[in-house]
Formats: structure tokens, sequence, C-alpha cells
């Protein structure tokens, strides 16, 4: 059993930044697939991005080139970078190990002026 952590997240003026943290418990965490999640308000929930062991990523086309998913194995936690925040990133963020096995507790993130 991996139990998730999730850190950071908050109130962000559009254009702003946040770094998201999801800090695993055990470290069978380097082993799995390890992912961003996000559900705004009526909406469903969607993969944001997606980070595989061998260092494979992958991003909703909306965040492309303002996102970026990294982990660091030594640490067991899994981050996510936020730049250029718009008010469509708005939702609550979930990480997720191997692809829904393992759900942190979410964090709101809103972008609002």
């Amino acid at each position: 059993q991996v139990q998730l952590v999730q850190s950071g997240g908050g109130l962000v003026q559009p254009g702003g930044s946040l770094r998201l943290s999801c800090a695993a418990s055990s470290s069978a965490f380097s082993n799995y697939p390890m992912g961003w999640y996000r559900q705004a308000p009526g909406k469903n929930r969607e993969e944001v991005a997606q980070h595989w062991p061998d260092g494979r990523s992958r991003y909703l086309d909306s965040v492309k080139g303002r996102f970026a998913i990294s982990r660091d194995n030594a640490k067991t936690t899994l981050y996510l970078q936020m730049n250029d925040l718009q008010p469509g990133d708005t939702g609550v963020y979930s990480c997720s190990g191997d692809f829904g096995r393992y759900w942190g507790q979410g964090t709101q993130v809103t972008v609002s002026s």
C-alpha cells in the first residue's frame, strides 16, 4: 500500500506560477507511472500529466509548454510545476500512482484576478 500526501496549491493570479508536490510513503513509488489529474467544477476529471519510471512524460494539450511533471525518487516525491496559469486551469488537482491505484487527497488550485 502506498500513501500519497499532497502539498501546494492555492490562489494565484493569471500568469502566475505554482508547484504541487506529492510525497509517497514507499520507495515502490519509483516503479510506478505517476500522474496529475484535475477536476474543474461541473466537469469530469482529466489527466493533466503523466510520468513513467523510464523518464517519459505526456501532457494534456492545453498545458503543454506551461506545466512540467517531474519526480525525485530519492525523496519519493512527484512534482507539477505550473507556469503561466490561466483561469481555465482552476480545479482540484490530485496525484495518482499506477493509473488510479493510489490517490492523493487533492488540492484546490484557483486562478483568478
